[in-house]
C-alpha cells in the first residue's frame, strides 16, 4: 500500500519500550527483503548495545537503520565497519534548545539525523509514534547548523505537513502516527499525506 501510494522508504519498526506498529525481527527482514528498488528499507531499533544491532541488523538486512535512542559515535562506526553500505540515520528527540548541541553531536558517524518527539528519559521512554509535534523552529536552527541530512518527524499529518515542511525545509519527512488507522495503515490517511507533500514540494 505503502510503495503504491509512493513513499520512498518503509520504516520497519523492531521491538520498542512503546509505540505503535512494532513487528518481530523476522517479519521485518521478509518485508525488507520484499522491498523493490529504489524504495529504501530502513529498520527502526531501540537498541544501544552493539551486540544487540549486530543480530538485529544480520537478520534483516535493511539499507539503512534509523537508531531510535541516543548511541555514540563510536557504535555507529562500528555498525558501518560491521555492515558496508549501511546508512545510519540518528534520531534526535527535540525537547528544548539544548536539542540542538545534542544534534551536533549526533552527527559523528551518522550519515542522516531524523528529528522527531519522543521523550527518551520517560518511563518507559518514549522513543517515537507519540504523534506530537515539537518545536520547529528549534528545528529549523539544527538544519540550519548541520551539514547532513535532516529528516522531520514528530506528529505529522495530511493537514499540517505543508506548514512543517516550509517551516523547516527538511531533506525529508517521516510518519506513522498521521497515518495509521484503528486496524493500522489508513490508505485514505497515507495518500492524503503523500499528496500534500508532493503539494509542497513543488510549491
Amino acid at each position: 500500500m505503502a510503495i503504491a501510494a509512493g513513499a520512498d522508504a518503509l520504516g520497519l519498526v523492531g521491538p520498542m519500550p512503546s509505540g505503535p506498529g512494532p513487528i518481530p525481527v523476522a517479519g521485518a527482514a521478509a518485508i525488507a527483503a520484499s522491498i523493490p528498488p529504489p524504495v529504501t528499507p530502513v529498520f527502526l531499533s531501540a537498541a544501544t548495545e552493539l551486540s544487540a544491532l549486530e543480530e538485529q541488523l544480520a537478520d534483516v538486512r535493511p539499507a539503512a537503520v534509523q537508531l531510535v535512542a541516543p548511541c555514540t559515535p563510536s557504535l555507529r562506526a562500528a555498525l558501518k565497519r560491521r555492515f558496508p553500505g549501511l546508512r545510519v540515520i540518528q534520531v534526535v528527540h527535540v525537547v528544548d534548545s539544548d536539542s540542538l548541541a545534542e544534534a551536533e553531536a549526533a552527527c559523528r558517524g551518522s550519515d542522516a539525523l531524523l528529528l522527531d518527539s519522543g521523550r527518551p528519559a520517560g518511563d518507559p521512554p518514549r522513543l517515537g509514534g507519540t504523534g506530537l509535534t515539537h518545536d520547529w523552529r528549534i528545528a529549523r536552527r539544527i538544519r540550519e547548523r548541520v551539514a547532513l541530512p535532516l529528516f522531520l518527524a514528530g506528529g505529522l499529518r495530511a493537514q499540517n505537513v505543508a506548514a512543517a515542511i516550509a517551516a523547516v525545509r527538511p531533506f525529508a519527512v517521516d510518519v506513522c502516527t498521521g497515518v495509521r488507522g484503528d486496524g493500522g495503515l489508513d490508505k485514505r490517511r497515507l495518500c492524503a499525506f503523500l499528496a500534500a507533500v508532493g503539494a509542497a514540494a513543488s510549491a
